[in-house]
């Protein structure tokens, strides 16, 4: 299994652990995949709902939160973390900022196209910025407007597929297009990054996520010409996930069939557990008095069937009757909670096994 180079920054095992939140992965889970040689995520979304800040602003309780965050995987790790920052929440600029100056490895950002994201980088400043994106216009559409307006191009993508978890960059009727298959988007991101290469000489390396979930899948993929995988799903159910145990089992004790894809309050399709709070929001039983904190740039509080914040939160916090689990396309193959030492190992036994079949 080669190593993932993005730019001088080099990743001994190449596995990204997807960000989820709200509060699914911070810290601790972060600094364990980091510990164990891939590149471990912290989700920004609504962190400073989650914890002690001391704020009673919500900007700044978001700010304190983060800072406290990654300075808490810092003292559990020396590997390489990064931060997840969707780019439709209306603390964008605060969380980009902000993890620049704690210095963190890499800023992962989607949900939308982060068209300013490389403004806020700064001489001496080594923080890798690296897109989310469903499909390669998106990819070359960055890379233009990256380039045009400030001279920079993206140091990697991730080539989100339809089979990810949480919210997913299609129309809902998209999810079952042959052509968005996973390893056809990867095949096309490649080419816009080849092309780039031609251009201007700068390697973008290619992350491949949604519905990798054993050995078997990253060697696939990888053979196809991505230089790394991210997995979410298959690291909520281990112990070092700071999310609630019910969460986690919530996860494990899901099947396939109660996997559904759902309509969210931020206007993309997602993906979900199932149950009884969600059926309840689409009879209209959970829809908020009014907006607490103005989180999302796209919900619209007067017609949203229920705040996504509060229901994250409370799933988070292990309270599943006012709140839903989001999860790929494979929660229904996750049967234990195991720990990242376990799932790293299976992985790379998996790929060994793969590849030795497969050649």
């Amino acid at each position: 299994m080669k190593s993932l180079n993005i730019g001088d920054l080099k990743i001994p095992i190449p596995i990204i652990q997807g960000g989820m939140g709200i509060g699914i992965s911070l810290s601790g889970l972060a600094s364990a995949v980091a510990n164990m040689g891939g590149i471990g995520v912290i989700s920004t979304v609504g962190i400073g709902l989650i914890g002690n800040q001391t704020n009673a602003n919500y900007r700044n309780r978001n700010i304190e939160a983060i800072r406290n965050e990654i300075r808490k995987a810092r003292e559990q790790t020396v590997g390489v973390l990064g931060v997840n920052i969707m780019s439709v929440i209306t603390n964008f600029s605060d969380m980009v900022r902000t993890t620049i100056e704690e210095g963190i490895d890499v800023i992962f950002s989607g949900a939308g196209l982060p068209l300013d994201l490389p403004k806020y980088l700064g001489e001496g400043i080594k923080t890798k910025l690296v897109p989310i994106v469903s499909s390669a216009r998106a990819a070359s559409l960055l890379c233009q407007k990256w380039k045009q307006n400030f001279n920079y191009l993206p140091d990697a993508f991730v080539v989100e597929g339809p089979k990810a978890g949480g919210h997913l960059g299609f129309k809902a009727h998209d999810l079952d297009n042959e052509n968005n298959k996973l390893e056809n988007l990867v095949s096309d991101v490649l080419r816009v990054t080849e092309d780039m290469k031609a251009k201007y000489g700068k390697d973008i390396p290619v992350i491949a996520a949604g519905g990798i979930f054993d050995g078997e899948d990253m060697y696939q993929i990888m053979e196809r010409g991505a230089a790394a995988v991210q997995l979410g799903t298959r690291f909520v159910a281990t112990e070092e996930c700071d999310a609630s145990i019910e969460f986690k089992n919530a996860i494990v004790q899901a099947k396939e069939e109660d996997v559904r894809i759902i309509k969210s309050p931020v206007g993309m399709p997602g993906r979900t557990i199932f149950n009884k709070f969600l059926s309840e929001a689409n009879e209209g039983k959970r829809r908020p008095e009014f907006c607490r904190n103005n989180c999302i740039k796209s919900c619209n509080p007067k017609t949203t069937s229920y705040c996504i914040s509060e229901a994250l939160l409370a799933a988070y916090q292990g309270n599943l009757t006012n709140g839903f689990a989001f999860t790929g396309a494979n929660a229904g193959r996750v049967t234990k909670i195991s720990t990242v030492s376990k799932i790293f190992t299976e992985l790379k036994k998996e790929y060994q096994l793969a590849k030795q079949r497969f050649k």
